[in-house]
C-alpha cells in the first residue's frame, strides 16, 4: 500500500523536516510506503555531487529574486524547484516491495530509480508527450523529434538510508523555465530543460499530472494507493522536528547512506 499525501506549496526546509519525520516512522514500521506530492517555493538545491560553479547567478541576485539555496543529501548536482513543478518524495522501504504476483521482495537502488523514470515516462505519455531515458544519465527527456529539441522534463535525485528512500523527482508541469537560466541544470549544459506545458504549447493542469503520477506509481510498483487527506491523519500527531540529524549521531548509528541521481 502506498499512502498518497498532497501538500500544496511549501518551502524547502519544511519539506526536509517532513521527510525526516516520515523516514523515522517508516523505519519503525509505523507507516506504510508514503508518497508526498507538492510544489516548492523557488529554491536551488545542491546534491552530494554538486559543483558550486553550476550556480551561475550571484547569491545576492538569487536573494533579490526570492530564490533560496540549500545543500542536501540527495544524489546529483544542482537543480531548481519552484511553482508549477510537481515534486514527489517517495518514503519507501525497499526491503518491503512487491512483484507482479504480490510476493514480497527487496528492490535494488538502481531498479528503484529506473521505476521512478518509468512512472514519469508513462505520465508524459498520458499527456501525449513521447519521452525516454538517455543512456548514462538519470531522469526523463522528451523523445528526439524533427521539429523539437530534446529537453529534460523531469529530474531525479534520491537518498537511501537503511533501505528507506527519501528525496525523489521533480516533473516540470507549468514551471517558469527562465529559472533554469540561473543554473547549469544537473550539471548538463548540452540539453535544455522543458515542461509539459512547453511541449503542449498549451496550459497543463497540475492536478491532472498529480493524478497521472499516482496512478502510474501504483502500476509500476505493483501496489494499491490510498489518498490521505492530511499529514496529521497519516502520522497521528502534529509535525515538529529538527531540520537535520547531527552528523555525530549518524556516525554513532552507522547509517548506510546511498545517494543516486
Amino acid at each position: 500500500m502506498i499512502s498518497i499525501v498532497q501538500l500544496g506549496r511549501i518551502d524547502y526546509a519544511t519539506g526536509l523536516r517532513l521527510q525526516k519525520t516520515l523516514i523515522d516512522l517508516r523505519k519503525e514500521g509505523r507507516i506504510s510506503d508514503t508518497l508526498l506530492l507538492l510544489e516548492h517555493t523557488p529554491v536551488i538545491t545542491l546534491g552530494r555531487n554538486a559543483k558550486e560553479h553550476n550556480i551561475v547567478a550571484p547569491r545576492e541576485f538569487l536573494a533579490s529574486k526570492g530564490v533560496e539555496v540549500f545543500e542536501c543529501d540527495r544524489g546529483g548536482d544542482v537543480t531548481f524547484h519552484g511553482p508549477g513543478q510537481l515534486v514527489g518524495y517517495p518514503i519507501f522501504d525497499l526491503r518491503d516491495q512487491r512483484d507482479a504476483q504480490g510476493q514480497r521482495r527487496t528492490m535494488g537502488a538502481v531498479e528503484f530509480v529506473r521505476n521512478i523514470e518509468e512512472v514519469l515516462i508513462r505520465t508524459c505519455t498520458d499527456f501525449g508527450i513521447a519521452s525516454e531515458r538517455v543512456l548514462g544519465m538519470t531522469g526523463v527527456w522528451t523523445a528526439v523529434a524533427p521539429s523539437r529539441e530534446q529537453g529534460k522534463i523531469a529530474a531525479i535525485g534520491v537518498h537511501i538510508s537503511r533501505g528507506i528512500t527519501s528525496h525523489g523527482f521533480a516533473l516540470n508541469v507549468t514551471t517558469d523555465l527562465d529559472y533554469f537560466k540561473l543554473i547549469v541544470p544537473c550539471g548538463i549544459a548540452t540539453k535544455p530543460v522543458t515542461s509539459i506545458q512547453n511541449e503542449l504549447d498549451d496550459e497543463a493542469p497540475m492536478q491532472g499530472a498529480v493524478e497521472s503520477v499516482v496512478r502510474n506509481f501504483g502500476r509500476v510498483f505493483n501496489s494499491q494507493v490510498l489518498w490521505v487527506e492530511t499529514l496529521d491523519e497519516l502520522i497521528g500527531h502534529t509535525v515538529g522536528v529538527p531540520l537535520r540529524e547531527p552528523a555525530e549521531l549518524k556516525a554513532i548509528r552507522g547509517v548506510d547512506d546511498i545517494a543516486l541521481a
